[in-house]
């Protein structure tokens, strides 16, 4: 599969919400920060802290950040790393979890969900927006002939 289809693929994947609920053994974390190589450290609702893996079909794709919440499943031959990410959770999943009561308790009153945007997951923000300024030939006119008039 070329990497223009992967992407596509992983994109719509992501795009759409399958609402489909966790399985036993996977559960939502909330990512505290990058720690490099594709590796997160994430918080439990208890507030054990431990490090995650994004799966290679998300990777140079899909961006997370500090605040996000995703849902991990354990990988048993890891000691550090002891989950991997399987869904990255947007505004409509985090919704659907809470109306089926599987959403933590614990991460109810975070601020970060009350501003949750889907598109802050796909947005580049290392690209700066070019600000056009006005033109100033309309106010150098009117002051040269100020100037003429003295």
């Amino acid at each position: 599969m070329s990497k223009v289809n992967k992407r596509k693929h992983v994109m719509n994947e992501s795009a759409r919400d399958d609402y489909e609920l966790p399985k036993e053994n996977q559960s939502v974390v909330k990512i505290l920060k990058s720690k490099g190589n594709n590796l997160h450290e994430v918080t439990t609702p208890n507030g054990e802290i431990y490090l995650v893996s994004m799966p290679t079909k998300f990777r140079k794709i899909i961006w997370v950040k500090r605040g996000d919440f995703v849902l991990v499943e354990p990988i048993l031959e890891g000691d550090k790393v002891r989950a991997e990410i399987v869904k990255i959770m947007n505004k409509d999943s985090i919704k659907f979890y809470k109306e089926n009561n599987i959403w933590p308790k614990e991460f109810n009153d975070d601020k970060k969900i009350e501003n949750y945007v889907d598109s802050d997951i796909f947005v580049n923000t290392n690209r700066n927006h070019l600000i056009v300024p006005a033109k100033a030939s309309d106010h150098t006119s009117s002051s040269s002939e100020s100037d003429s008039d003295s």
